[in-house]
């Protein structure tokens, strides 16, 4: 369940504020998104993966808190994020 290096940076860079930028709450809400999405895609397949459930809500938690962070600071980034990943 981990994102391959290709999809990672091809996450960071079209996610990244500025040249260089890998930490940003849009880099990190973005490669979350892709982490969440590949574990309900496991999930799916084996429902009975209690441990793997439970890192999914740590997930799904992690990323609206760096949401919630994002619409307090800068809700102009916060919308065209939300729009780009189909949150919402």
């Amino acid at each position: 369940m981990v994102v391959a290096k290709e999809k990672k940076k091809s996450l960071i860079s079209s996610f990244q504020v500025h040249e260089g930028d890998s930490g940003s709450p849009e880099v990190q809400i973005a490669l979350l998104t892709e982490r969440i999405h590949e574990l309900v895609e496991h999930l799916r397949t084996h429902q009975k993966d209690n441990h793997s459930r439970l890192g999914l809500l740590k997930m799904v938690s992690q990323r609206k808190g760096l949401l919630e962070y994002l619409n307090r600071s800068a809700s102009d980034r916060y919308n065209s994020l939300t729009k780009k990943l189909g949150l919402k």
